[in-house]
């Protein structure tokens, strides 16, 4: 599989998971044109089996490699980001994993008892980032519980290994435009914005803007019935340039902190 047959089958993926993602595509295209993604983000558990790491490898395989790491330390996770060696228009990509030394027994004990029922040892690495849940229904008893700890992993626990979502990369539309305007534009097409932080996290002088609509709710199928709950969501990045006339290609923890809200059942500020 290639660079682009890679990103395209992420893509499909992703909006079935996040069908707001798909309209809003549908919108900018006609009201700005030529909508890039700037990147793309994947969350996983720190196990060397499914860290970030063993998430990659399909990544470095196609020409990318390592650039930045980010840690965050309320929601105990360690991130790192990739770009690709030769195509500098090629996205992003963006892998979390928790830290689950960091967190409870029953955290713990609860993601050893997923990854030893996965059957990892038969799942072609490559193709780990595709797999989505490999433990079977899920327990919403369970779900809430993780919550009360981490809502990153009761996600994990519903959605697995799968893309968290995609992002415009608002500097490559055709049409100049600010993230004020483009909230604007979501807000009165009837997309709730991510207000965690404010609805756009990150300063010009940080060189980095970004904002997200609020994940879309999907119903899942849990064994005690079916539920409806946050799945994956948009985000949209406006970046620019450092002394030396280079747009920022990094990452800005305190605002990414906020960006990862979007799929919680309850925004702090809410």
């Amino acid at each position: 599989m290639n660079k682009d047959q890679l990103l395209q089958k992420l893509w499909d993926q992703y909006v079935t998971l996040a069908p707001s993602a798909h309209k809003i595509h549908n919108i900018f295209d006609e009201q700005y044109g030529n909508v890039k993604n700037d990147h793309i983000a994947f969350r996983t558990f720190n196990d060397p089996r499914v860290n970030i790491e063993a998430m990659s490898k399909v990544f470095t395989a196609c020409g990318y490699e390592e650039k930045g790491q980010y840690e965050f330390t309320a929601k105990k996770l360690l991130a790192k980001h990739y770009e690709h060696k030769t195509d500098k228009d090629a996205p992003k990509i963006f892998i979390s994993e928790l830290r689950l030394e960091l967190c409870s027994e029953y955290v713990q004990e609860i993601v050893d008892c997923l990854l030893a029922i996965s059957d990892l040892h038969l799942i072609d690495p490559l193709e780990l980032v595709f797999q989505g849940r490999l433990w079977g229904k899920p327990s919403h008893q369970i779900y809430e519980r993780l919550r009360e700890e981490s809502e990153y992993a009761a996600w994990m626990y519903v959605y697995g290994f799968c893309p968290n979502h995609f992002t415009v990369f608002v500097n490559k539309l055709d049409k100049e435009t600010s993230l004020e305007s483009v909230n604007q534009l979501l807000k009165d097409n009837g997309f709730k914005m991510n207000g965690s932080g404010g609805e756009i996290k990150g300063t010009p002088e940080q060189m980095l803007e970004q904002s997200s609509i609020l994940a879309d709710r999907l119903a899942v199928d849990f064994v005690e019935g079916t539920y409806e709950i946050p799945a994956c969501y948009y985000e949209f990045a406006k970046r620019y340039e450092d002394k030396d006339g280079e747009l920022f290609d990094g990452f800005i923890a305190g605002s990414a902190d906020k960006i990862f809200e979007s799929t919680n059942v309850t925004l702090p500020n809410q």
